[in-house]
């Protein structure tokens, strides 16, 4: 039986992405690190030795490392990889990728994440009432919209390019994803890839009338109607983080309901007209 060609580059690719995590790590296919490779077994330094299991023949790079008791899951190997976005093998799926991305509309719904151990993390579960979109962003600043560059006002706000949006892109992803599709709840949203012109997100969203998600007691408060348009509103956590609320402590307690809202009513004197 003839292999097809893409299956032989993608068994390669794996092999590829498998060495490049065990050397990063400093593991080696023979089961030790690649600096105690040289010491016995039998040594007593006090360093822990990783082992790989043995069973699995020539395939002995898809073996799990055990180091002590612990072992590494396959969402950590998959978190590994997008560490190293500069790898050979990185760069060639992402460029790749990102190819296809621009045949694509800008708002498009996937089948499954494609960073399934960061979308876990933010709240993603593969079950019913859960969708994800991916959602692409021109980059560069942002132009302001007047008629042939004509601002008729003081000349403070005379500048028509040069300026810089206050929010992330990340976020202006997620108002556009909450925009197209109003009757799901946004959740969160993590980046997917870039090139000279876009930026890609995928947008992690629920639908708050299913009972898949109104049964689930760890997310079904996004179903109560005061979450509506949460992205519209710098509800999520990258809303949170644009309007400089990360911080904690006795230093931000006076952060609300924005940093920059908080300096501007500080530093503005208003007087009434008849006073």
């Amino acid at each position: 039986m003839e292999m097809c060609p893409t299956y032989i580059i993608t068994i390669y690719l794996l092999i590829g992405i498998s060495n490049s995590i065990s050397l990063s790590r400093g593991i080696s296919f023979s089961g030790t690190t690649t600096e105690n490779a040289d010491q016995s077994s039998n040594s007593l330094n006090g360093k822990t030795k990783l082992s790989a299991m043995t069973n699995y023949g020539d395939n002995s790079y898809l073996a799990p490392v055990v180091c002590g008791s612990s072992k590494m899951g396959a969402y950590k190997y998959v978190s590994e990889l997008w560490r190293k976005k500069q790898s050979d093998v990185m760069r060639f799926v992402q460029r790749v990728r990102c190819w296809e991305y621009r045949q694509q509309p800008s708002i498009v719904r996937l089948v499954r994440p494609t960073r399934p151990d960061k979308a876990r993390r933010l709240g993603y579960k593969a079950k019913q009432g859960f969708v994800v979109y991916r959602v692409r962003v021109r980059r560069g600043g942002r132009k302001r919209p007047v008629p042939k560059g004509i601002v008729y006002g003081k000349p403070t706000n005379q500048g028509v390019t040069q300026l810089k949006f206050q929010r992330s892109k990340r976020s202006v992803a997620e108002e556009r994803a909450g925009r197209k599709l109003g009757g799901l709840r946004v959740v969160n949203s993590y980046w997917l890839n870039e090139d000279s012109t876009y930026k890609y997100y995928e947008i992690i969203l629920v639908d708050p009338a299913h009972n898949a998600v109104r049964n689930d007691p760890r997310i079904n408060w996004i179903c109560n109607p005061v979450h509506k348009h949460r992205e519209l509103r710098g509800l999520t956590s990258e809303g949170k983080k644009n309007r400089g609320l990360r911080g904690k402590g006795h230093r931000n307690h006076k952060n609300r309901p924005s940093r920059r809202a908080t300096w501007k009513k500080n530093n503005s004197l208003s007087l009434r007209r008849y006073r």
